[in-house]
């Protein structure tokens, strides 16, 4: 099941909440009687005793998590260690797509996962065209980021919250410690929530990547497939940049 967040049913709710409040609706009343008093002692001793639940022996045991010393520190062989590690993710590793750019870059780029089609190269069906049109127009090009994913294969209905108990949360603030670029644009609520950020309620938002003492200014933005798909939610999205640039953020 994907746990993602759909755009345009957040902004429905909003709209909803909104015209009830400016209706002057402020409280919720209920028909039904309810007890806010602590149940009495008889009533705790009147209560049958619960029966312990034992575990169950055939459920699956928790995924192993990654050990954070055993992350490379170096770019090179961290590319490595994201193509061949199988804590990871489970899988096919030829399935596998490799973050590309250098070291230092002026924007790095995280979205979620690569697309189906992806092979070598990340990012190559139309979400992929997506980004190269929104980079065209922020005036950069994909040569000139470093870009990278979350997840190392395209995985439908990933499991988010199996992947942060993993430790891809570590890994993924330990790869942009690696790059160190002037500015980290991350596309995607799971993706966002790895590095302990909440969801983006709108289209962009700006804040910042706080990570062994250092602050990365960062913009943060629903997915690909939802930008593709929410027309209105472009213009926030350039304006947003526009205010990040400028250095009127936080202004």
């Amino acid at each position: 099941m994907d746990h993602r967040p759909n755009p345009e049913f957040l902004l429905d709710i909003t709209g909803a909440l909104d015209w009830w409040r400016d209706a002057g609706v402020d409280a919720d009343f209920l028909d039904d009687p309810v007890s806010w008093l602590a149940p009495s002692e008889e009533e705790v001793e009147r209560r049958p005793a619960r029966t312990p639940v034992a575990p169950n022996p055939d459920a699956p045991p928790p995924p192993a998590a990654l050990d954070p010393a055993a992350l490379p520190t170096d770019l090179a062989a961290f590319t490595a260690w994201w193509m061949s590690e199988p804590l990871l993710v489970e899988g096919d590793l030829a399935a596998r797509v490799p973050p590309r750019g250098k070291a230092g870059a002026r924007l790095m780029v995280v979205v979620e996962e690569p697309e189906a089609e992806d092979g070598d190269t990340l990012l190559a069906g139309v979400h992929g065209r997506l980004l190269d049109a929104m980079l065209a127009a922020f005036g950069t090009r994909r040569e000139d980021v470093y870009l990278a994913s979350a997840l190392p294969r395209h995985m439908p209905g990933a499991d988010w919250q199996a992947a942060r108990e993993r430790g891809l949360g570590r890994v993924l603030a330990h790869h942009v410690a690696l790059v160190a670029p002037e500015r980290l644009f991350v596309m995607g609520s799971n993706a966002l929530s790895l590095i302990g950020h909440e969801s983006p309620q709108r289209p962009a938002v700006l804040q910042s990547f706080n990570h062994e003492g250092g602050s990365i200014p960062l913009l943060a933005s629903w997915a690909l497939p939802s930008l593709l798909n929410q027309a209105r939610a472009k213009p926030a999205l350039w304006r947003a940049w526009l205010e990040w640039t400028s250095g009127r953020a936080g202004a």
